[in-house]
């Protein structure tokens, strides 16, 4: 791996990582599991980038959310009873980074521009771009909170240890 790849998964984790902190904060989240909130996020979105890059996995945004996601389950249910909170705590501000804003962003904006049109070729497209930015939107939360939820019910001793 070439130092500037290293530098950009490092650069991408770092601010999930800060965005998740963030999340955390506003979301009262105890102190002690800031770093738990980090830690996790910055590893998972880390992982996407990893899996999304073109040189290396070359995944759709799809797949790599949900593995990302799993990643993120796991991590959050090791490392709950460190900071004795439930691991839903460090799980839901770590996926918060991964929420695919773009998408949903356009997918708003072509249902705006799909009602405004004024011809059918136009309207297609408009319709098409809805139809592919909103499921791939809806497809990435679905297999992310799918795949979070996944390790908590898998390691039910561990993730449920700090909830006694």
């Amino acid at each position: 791996m070439e130092p500037t790849l290293i530098l950009r998964i490092f650069e991408d984790g770092l601010f999930a990582a800060i965005a998740s902190i963030g999340f955390s904060s506003i979301s009262n989240t105890p102190r002690r599991a800031y770093l738990c909130c980090g830690v996790t996020a910055a590893v998972g979105h880390a992982i996407r980038f990893i899996l999304m890059e073109p040189g290396l996995a070359g995944m759709g945004i799809i797949w790599a959310s949900t593995i990302a996601a799993f990643v993120i389950g796991i991590l959050g249910v090791l490392l709950a009873p460190t900071v004795k909170c439930p691991a839903e705590v460090c799980l839901c501000p770590a996926l918060l980074p991964m929420i695919p804003g773009m998408y949903a962003y356009r997918a708003v904006a072509a249902t705006i521009s799909c009602l405004s049109a004024t011809d059918e070729p136009a309207f297609n497209h408009y319709l098409y771009l809805l139809n592919y930015n909103g499921m791939t939107c809806v497809f990435v939360i679905i297999g992310m909170v799918v795949a979070v939820n996944l390790p908590v019910f898998m390691m039910k001793r561990i993730s449920f240890q700090a909830t006694r």
